[in-house]
């Protein structure tokens, strides 16, 4: 008998359906296997008829001792992982007439079998979801630890069990199925504005806050450059609470690449807040963007619609930092193999940090530096120019002094910052609106720089002077252009003013002749 039950594989952070066809039939010669599986399965799913024999046993149901084929189709994509052992298990148990085939064309069926038959939770399925929705199928069947997850998806019925034993009896009509229900809006109101940190935390560098905030109104890739103990961690830490919070759209699309990547934590539904990503400087440049043999999400694409940090920039190998300028441009990254290609979103605000020399007090007001001649430079062309011209603001970050630190004067809450960020992101979703894919000024295509960041005569001449002082290469000026719009936004001017360009031109320290020597 045939039987046909559904899947899914995911590829990037999307997902394919997969037909499981299992006929059964004719007996077993002896010496000869009565089990096949074709399709282009890995290892795991090969090695889960065990798993599938051994459940089912401990469930008071068998394989028979029949030809089994089992054919996963598409045959031209692979099927990785050990989730297909559910839908694999009710197609044989539908082929060989243990339970009625009738409904089971009506879901989508996923899960990893232990051997008692209890079910282990699968990465992925928030776009198994959204795959199962728009191929209309009824339900979604799958771990309990997964089913919040995949309940975001509305119109689609979705079904949480922890043991094969359930959905055996939901075919046979012995047993019914509860329908996990997620209400993402709900979940994003009540975790989406909440942070166990705030900007009052930090004493002073009163400049240093007004930069992080001209980054997060304009997107802007900013980097603190100051000695050790100055407050760039604790300011960087931070940043995420005076970003605009996450919409459903964009709560969705984080979600998918966590859940992919398995770094969802169970029971939960959706990603709330945006994602805060702080890799050690010894991360690989795999890790940092994503690949591997089965190709996963990397730290930048965790971070989309957030937040990386990387802290003690220069101690970061040079071939991981180099990797970074082809997704801080295009806001994604590809990874391709031989057999495939797969894209990963990337759209995040970097924040780095560095010391400005090894020993960390070069330009420090009160301390000697002890580097010799030239190290303070080779320091910094650890950093490449390239990099470094992607990054809109660069920040000197002074130590404060005892009075100071000491002073019990309330600073600005990070809720009254984040009020004049989404003023300013309102005004740029107003003038990118018709673009569609553009939501701030750092990433205005440069085509529309010309048009969107008019300058005053005064303010033409200035920036003129600086592009010749600094030698400013055609993205810094671009850059900088940038940023003077979003300072002008800030200020609900609506033509950059001559004020503003000059705070924009303040911010590119890197580029002042005579830094570092």
């Amino acid at each position: 008998m045939l039987s046909k039950t559904f899947g899914s594989a995911v590829h990037g952070v999307d997902a394919t359906t997969i037909t499981i066809e299992v006929n059964a039939g004719g007996k077993v010669g002896e010496g000869k296997p009565g089990y096949s599986l074709v399709g282009l399965p890995d290892n795991a799913v090969r090695e889960g008829y065990q798993r599938i024999e051994a459940a089912l046993k401990n469930n008071e149901h068998r394989i028979p001792r029949k030809k089994i084929i089992i054919n996963m189709a598409p045959a031209d994509i692979r099927k990785e992982g050990s989730f297909y052992d559910l839908p694999i298990a009710i197609g044989v148990l539908a082929a060989t007439e243990q339970i009625p085939t009738i409904c089971i064309k009506d879901y989508v069926i996923m899960g990893e079998l232990s051997l008692d038959g209890s079910l282990r939770p699968i990465k992925g399925a928030l776009p198994i979801a959204v795959q199962a929705k728009k191929r209309k199928f009824k339900g979604l069947i799958l771990p309990r630890q997964n089913a919040k997850e995949a309940a975001i998806v509305d119109n689609l019925k979705v079904y949480g069990v922890q043991n094969i034993r359930e959905v055996i009896d939901f075919f046979k009509g012995n047993g019914t199925l509860e329908a996990v229900q997620a209400d993402p809006l709900d979940s994003l109101s009540r975790i989406g504005g909440s942070s166990e940190v705030d900007f009052s935390d930090v004493k002073g560098q009163e400049n240093i806050k007004r930069a992080l905030e001209i980054s997060a109104a304009g997107g802007h890739n900013v980097i603190l450059i100051g000695p050790p103990g100055a407050g760039k961690t604790m300011l960087a830490r931070r940043f995420p609470t005076i970003l605009p919070p996450l919409n459903l759209d964009e709560a969705l699309e984080t979600t998918k690449i966590h859940s992919v990547a398995g770094k969802l934590p169970m029971e939960t539904a959706l990603v709330c807040k945006r994602p805060f990503r702080s890799p050690h400087h010894t991360i690989s440049d795999v890790a940092l963007v994503g690949g591997g043999s089965h190709p996963q999400p990397g730290e930048i694409s965790l971070a989309h619609n957030g937040v990386l940090f990387l802290d003690e920039l220069p101690e970061f190998k040079r071939t991981v930092l180099e990797v970074l300028r082809q997704p801080m441009e295009e806001r994604k990254v590809t990874i391709s193999r031989a057999r495939t290609s797969v894209d990963y979103p990337a759209s995040f605000v970097l924040v780095a940090s560095m010391n400005p020399c090894p020993c960390g007090f070069f330009n420090h007001p009160t301390r000697d530096c002890m580097c010799g001649p030239g190290v303070v430079k080779r320091y910094l062309n650890k950093i490449s120019g390239p990099l470094l011209d992607r990054i809109d603001l660069h920040v000197e970050v002074t130590p404060i002094s005892y009075d100071e630190l000491s002073v019990d004067h309330p600073s600005e809450k990070s809720t009254e910052i984040s009020k004049r960020v989404i003023s300013a992101r309102l005004l740029q979703h107003d003038r990118y609106v018709e673009l569609g894919t553009v939501y701030c000024n750092a990433q205005m295509p440069e085509r529309m720089v010309r048009e969107v960041c008019v300058l005053s005569p005064a303010g033409a001449a200035l920036l003129k002077t600086a592009m010749k002082k600094l030698q400013l290469s055609a993205r810094a000026y671009d850059r900088i252009l940038k940023v003077a719009r979003t300072i002008a936004d800030l200020g609900g001017a609506e033509d950059i003013q001559t004020e503003h360009l000059a705070e924009a031109i303040q911010y590119r320290s890197l580029d002042r002749e005579g830094w570092g020597g």
